[in-house]
């Protein structure tokens, strides 16, 4: 029978060994990079990482200044950390062909296993962007060309961009301040919020709130799964769909507006002098009208078809259960 002090010593070496076992498996190693890329004129920019952040914004008009921040780790098998960082500082992944840019492409599949490279550039503002993360945020701001920017996990900060807007994320919100261009935005769960968007608007959130602040005429959709809408200024035609919640719009009825919820409330406001044929229903609620309607079909609680003021564009409002206010 063994004293019960050894059993004790055995006891507490336990923590100490998995401490050092935990150390030795989980290595990691920090690195980074600096470049500078001379160019002339608009810069065709491509920026790519599996893991990791991207931040762009503008500066010089003749170069493209860039910093790779780099996080490797032995985790499970994953290699030499060390020995992975120091390759990718020898020989960054950045290939130029005048002004043609692409940074982020790696060949080596050593050199993907868990590896981490976040991006900071300075780009002139006549940059043409593509962007994209396997997992990881990005923020760009100023740069005059198209845009293009995706990430399977993380937010999308976004703004002052003098073109065309495309934004997808699985997962994280959307946020864009200023687009001279038409906005495609989506993300499968978070909110997207656009302001100062000067053209058409394409948004989808599977489930989150979408909120548009338009400032010129353009075509609208914007849709969600679960989650609010409210649009602001929309001058042309909408689509706005919500699987779950309410819908709030302004703005003029220049082409035809759809408005649908499962569930929640409608509340629309048009000019005073606004001419439109209104279809609305409600299957549980009332409707409130603030225009005075010339009926030509039916008018009651829940349901109104009829023509306001001379009548044109057709304005469809549903809701599965809530109230209608078209103000």
């Amino acid at each position: 029978m063994y004293p019960i002090s050894s059993f004790r010593v055995k006891f507490l070496s336990f923590p100490i060994v998995l401490a050092i076992l935990t150390a030795t498996a989980f290595a990691s190693a920090r690195g980074e990079f600096e470049r500078t890329l001379k160019v002339s004129g608009n810069v065709n920019l491509q920026v790519e990482t599996g893991s990791g952040s991207i931040d762009v914004r503008t500066g010089n008009s003749s170069e493209v200044r860039l910093v790779g921040h780099i996080y490797a780790n032995d985790w499970f098998g994953g290699g030499d950390a060390e020995a992975k960082v120091k390759k990718i500082e020898s020989n960054p992944p950045v290939q130029q062909s005048g002004n043609d840019i692409r940074i982020g492409h790696i060949d080596d599949p050593e050199l993907k296993h868990n590896i981490s490279i976040s991006y900071e550039l300075v780009v002139p503002a006549s940059t043409e962007l593509k962007a994209s993360s396997g997992s990881g945020s990005q923020t760009i701001s100023g740069i005059s060309g198209t845009l293009e920017a995706n990430t399977g996990s993380g937010s999308l900060k976004i703004s002052d961009i003098g073109s065309s807007v495309r934004a997808h994320t699985g997962s994280g919100s959307v946020e864009i301040d200023g687009a001279k261009g038409s906005v495609y935005a989506r993300t499968g769960s978070g909110s997207i919020h656009a302001r100062d968007v000067a053209g058409g608007f394409d948004g989808e959130t599977g489930s989150g709130h979408l909120t548009l602040e338009q400032t010129a005429p353009g075509s609208v959709r914007a849709e969600t799964g679960s989650g609010g809408l409210e649009l602001h200024n929309v001058r042309g035609s909408l689509q706005a769909q919500a699987g779950s919640g309410s819908i709030r719009a302004d703005g003029e009825a220049t082409g035809g507006w759809i408005v649908h919820t499962g569930s929640g409330s409608v509340q629309l406001k048009l000019p005073e002098n606004a001419s439109f044929d209104l279809n609305a229903h409600t299957g549980s609620g009332s409707i409130n009208l603030s225009h005075p309607v010339t009926v030509q079909g039916t008018i009651g609680r829940k349901e109104v078809r009829g023509k306001v003021g001379s009548g044109g564009v057709p304005v469809e409002v549903q809701t599965g259960s809530g109230n209608i206010m078209i103000e």
